[in-house]
């Protein structure tokens, strides 16, 4: 049988991806309902084939990115949805997201090429059940699925631990970036921007339309605010403290 997926609409019709219809949800609601989102056509249909192989499964959609994945799940009423973490539109973990928003129940399962902590502390913060590699076999696929209908989430505490002193890190370092910004003024800032662009005091009081000891004034306060010496060191720890980008 073919897999229900998403088509693109011509552009005279419609800019949004056409979806063909699942299987009626009466015939399905005994079933798993699952929706592969993957982009790669043949990996795609081999997945989607093992898992309607299953009595107790149903691909109810296929989508090759995460916008399409999101009206998959508006209108399919997936249980599971089994996620390329990587994707061409998108990342997985902004998929989820997609998803959860039109789906706040749907269990998340992310099929990854790569293992890396990073990636899976992201899969963490995006509400994954479950993280699997692509050398997981057939078998561990339909029992990580069926586990995460359940609401079993098969991620180790150990980084579920990581994921949440990751996520405390990053709001501990925002507070002090926002800590840090707030002792420069508007005016500083652009001074360091221009300083950054290597403009002379002269061009920048052009730029500005203030007076060049009015800047000479500025660049000694962003000096002394950044603890160090010159211009050129100015600019460097600016940008490594993320006051403004090279």
């Amino acid at each position: 049988m073919g897999y229900p997926g998403v088509a693109a609409h011509s552009a005279k019709r419609q800019s949004v991806p056409s979806i063909q219809e699942s299987e009626p949800a009466s015939s399905l609601d005994k079933r798993v309902r699952v929706m592969v989102v993957q982009d790669h056509p043949l990996l795609a249909s081999a997945i989607a084939r093992i898992l309607d192989g299953e009595k107790d499964l149903a691909v109810c959609g296929v989508a090759r990115t995460g916008g399409e994945a999101a009206i998959l799940a508006s209108r399919n009423n997936a249980s599971v949805a089994l996620l390329d973490f990587r994707l061409p539109d998108v990342s997985g973990p902004a998929a989820a997201g997609m998803i959860l928003a039109v789906k706040p129940d749907a269990a998340i399962v992310f099929h990854s090429a790569d293992e890396s902590e990073s990636d899976l502390l992201d899969a963490i913060d995006a509400g994954a059940t479950a993280f699997l590699t692509k050398s997981a076999t057939a078998d561990q696929i339909v029992a990580a699925v069926r586990r995460a209908a359940t609401g079993e989430v098969l991620i180790p505490v150990a980084l579920f631990a990581k994921a949440i002193a990751r996520q405390q890190r990053i709001k501990t370092e925002a507070a002090e970036h926002k800590k840090l910004l707030a002792q420069f003024t508007p005016r500083e800032l652009e001074i360091l921007r221009l300083l950054a662009e290597a403009m002379t005091i002269e061009a920048m009081a052009e730029r500005l339309s203030i007076a060049p000891h009015t800047v000479e004034w500025h660049i000694r306060h962003v000096i002394e605010k950044l603890q160090v010496h010159s211009k050129l060191q100015a600019v460097i720890e600016a940008a490594r403290k993320g006051l403004i980008a090279l």
